[in-house]
C-alpha cells in the first residue's frame, strides 16, 4: 500500500461507527449528481435513527460529519456548503489570563475593577454611594474568609490600599450608621429591635393590668368585711 493511499474502511468519526462509513464511501462512489444527492439525504436522516443522540443536534452539524467521514470528497447539493478542511482539527486560541497580581486574594480581581471606577466618578456624593457598596461587598468577602479577626477599619484599610489613598470614608460614620452592613442584614436587626421592644411593652402592659386586677379585688374584700 503507498504511503498517500488510505487503508480501506477507515472509520473517521468511531462515533457513526463502520457501517455509516461504509455508507459515506459508497455515496462518493455513485456517478449521478442527483442520484447521489439524495443518497446523501437519506443517510443523514439514517445517521439521526441510529443515533438517537443527535437529533438534538442541528442539521448543519450531521452534513459537515458525513463530508468529513468523505475526506472532503463528496459532491453533492446539500443544504450547507461543505466546511473548510483546513479548519478541521484546527486548535482554537489561546485565552490569555489577566496580568497583574490580585492584590487580597480572598476580594478577587472584580473589588479591584469597582475601585477604579470609584475613583473615576467626579461627584463626590456619587462616589460616597458607591464607596458604601464596595465596602459591604468587601465586607461580606472578608466575613466568610475569616470570621473571627474583623472590623471595619479593616475594610477601610484595604480600600485605602487598593485606591492607593484616593478614596476615604470615616470610620466613625461608618460605624454609627453601619454603612457596610448589607441592606438585609440592617433590616433584620431592626426588626429584632422593633420586637424586642413591642414584647417589652406587651408585658409591661400586663403588669399594669394585672395589677390593677389585684387592687380592684382588695377592694372588694373591704367592701364584703364592712
Amino acid at each position: 500500500m503507498r504511503d498517500n493511499e488510505k487503508p480501506i474502511n477507515k472509520v473517521i468519526l468511531k462515533e457513526y461507527g463502520k457501517n455509516i462509513q461504509k455508507l459515506v464511501d459508497y455515496v462518493k462512489t455513485v456517478p449521478d449528481q442527483e442520484k447521489r444527492t439524495e443518497y446523501a439525504f437519506a443517510l443523514v436522516e439514517l445517521m439521526k435513527q441510529l443515533n438517537p443522540q443527535l437529533k438534538s443536534e442541528s442539521d448543519q452539524k450531521l452534513w459537515d460529519d458525513m463530508y468529513i467521514m468523505s475526506d472532503f470528497e463528496l459532491e453533492v447539493d446539500g443544504p450547507f456548503p461543505m466546511p473548510l478542511k483546513e479548519l478541521l482539527g484546527k486548535k482554537p486560541k489561546t485565552v490569555g489570563y489577566p496580568e497583574g497580581e490580585v492584590k487580597f486574594k480572598h476580594y478577587g480581581r472584580n473589588i479591584e475593577k469597582l475601585i477604579e471606577k470609584a475613583i473615576e466618578i467626579e461627584d463626590d456624593e456619587e462616589q460616597e454611594i458607591a464607596l458604601i457598596y464596595i465596602g459591604q461587598l468587601m465586607r461580606s468577602f472578608h466575613s466568610t474568609w475569616n470570621r473571627e479577626n474583623f472590623d471595619d477599619a479593616i475594610i477601610l484599610e484595604d480600600i485605602k490600599t487598593l485606591s492607593k489613598g484616593k478614596l476615604h470614608i470615616d470610620l466613625d460614620k461608618v460605624k454609627e450608621n453601619g454603612l457596610f452592613e448589607t441592606s438585609m442584614r440592617r433590616d433584620f436587626k431592626s426588626n429584632v429591635n422593633a420586637s424586642t421592644s413591642n414584647s417589652n411593652n406587651n408585658n409591661g402592659g400586663r403588669r399594669n393590668y394585672s395589677g390593677g386586677k389585684r387592687r380592684n379585688n382588695n377592694q372588694n374584700n373591704k367592701k364584703r368585711r364592712n
